[in-house]
């Protein structure tokens, strides 16, 4: 354990220590050293406080705008869950015939197969648009929310399933 007394004299010695230093130095050399100390004192200053406020002032307006674009992003897929969710529910016929609709317009680069509540897309070189816009068709008609896809990109489109469940089903 450290004695309180031992350190307050140790300190008191350095203290005395540079006193007899400071008294010791020409007026010119202690101008130069308080330069030097005040020069330490606002380049501490300038890195612990001033930049980073600095930094953060310049960066503030780009993280704000990108926070407005995110969250009007979610307030319109917030209005889209709420229409979706307001309308009337379909029948299984209904949603299955939808989707082979929106299917058969995909040509011979997807095929549909019934699984209960569950569809399943199977494309072959399909264009991402083409995709985007059989999901939007499925979703409106048919009311089916996709649940699964294992795609991947070729040089010709997309290859691969899509899932969706349809109705009321998790």
């Amino acid at each position: 354990m450290t004695n309180p007394m031992s350190s307050t004299a140790s300190l008191g010695a350095l203290s005395a220590g540079t006193g007899k230093w400071w008294a010791g130095l020409a007026q010119r050399e202690r101008r130069m050293v308080g330069a030097a100390v005040a020069l330490l004192v606002v380049a501490l200053l300038w890195l612990v406080a001033i930049a980073p406020a600095w930094r953060t002032l310049r960066q503030a307006p780009a993280q704000i705008a990108a926070a407005e674009l995110q969250l009007q992003a979610m307030q319109r897929q917030a209005a889209e869950v709420g229409e979706l969710r307001a309308a009337p529910p379909v029948n299984l016929e209904q949603a299955n015939a939808a989707l082979r609709a929106a299917t058969a317009r995909l040509g011979d680069k997807g095929k549909l197969t019934m699984q209960g509540d569950r569809a399943v897309l199977t494309v072959n070189m399909l264009g991402s648009g083409a995709l985007r816009d059989w999901l939007a068709e499925v979703r409106q008609g048919a009311r089916a929310r996709p649940v699964e896809a294992s795609l991947t990109r070729g040089a010709s489109g997309l290859s691969g399933t899509v899932t969706v469940a349809v109705g009321g089903a998790p």
